[in-house]
């Protein structure tokens, strides 16, 4: 379980395929911090560590992660946002997130206003809803719905937000990772058992 705030940026140096497995090396300055076979939310994306050298770490994606998020798209050089996962005891700050994406959404629009970021999401239709002033997780960020409408959403992004994710190379038609609210994948789950 994860809290979507965000700890620091992961840098990809290199990308391996292994028969339909993705093997992702990225740089963080965590890295001395890891340990193998830990769980660790990449842009939303549950992996878990396989290698450490120096600091350098190795997860690997398999092919339903590939399949449906955003990994398929990532190149040598991205920006990718980190956060370790959440220790019993702690505060959330955040919303409870589980690190597996439900689908991908496109960025549809980007405007900046007086300081903060405003940023429209496209989604393609689903069972997966927002409301107004609900939780969601844009490439494992924690953030509030400030637009909900159907199969898209919008969300405010404020200065330290932007600056310390990779929010600010985001851009229009750009491909994110989204986990929808947990509470509202089962009461949507519950409510469709009953029409």
């Amino acid at each position: 379980m994860f809290t979507g705030i965000i700890e620091t940026i992961a840098v990809i140096s290199n990308l391996e395929k292994e028969k339909s497995n993705l093997n992702i090396t990225l740089k963080s300055d965590l890295t001395n911090e890891f340990k193998i076979d830990q769980s660790i939310s990449h842009n939303g994306i549950c992996l878990t560590v396989v290698d450490i050298n120096n600091n350098e770490y190795v997860v690997t994606a398999i092919e339903e992660t590939i399949s449906k998020s955003s990994i398929g798209s990532w190149k040598v050089g991205d920006e990718i946002n980190l956060e370790r996962a959440m220790k019993i005891g702690d505060r959330l700050d955040g919303h409870m997130i589980q690190g597996h994406v439900d689908q991908v959404g496109e960025c549809i629009g980007v405007v900046e206003k007086e300081g903060s970021w405003f940023y429209t999401i496209k989604y393609c239709k689903s069972n997966n809803i927002t409301v107004e002033k609900g939780s969601i997780a844009i490439n494992g960020i924690s953030l509030t719905v400030v637009g909900s409408n159907k199969n898209s959403f919008s969300v405010a992004v404020i200065p330290y937000t932007y600056k310390n994710t990779n929010f600010n190379v985001l851009k229009i038609g750009d491909i994110v990772n989204l986990e929808f609210d947990i509470l509202g994948k089962y009461l949507e789950k519950m409510l469709s058992k009953h029409n």
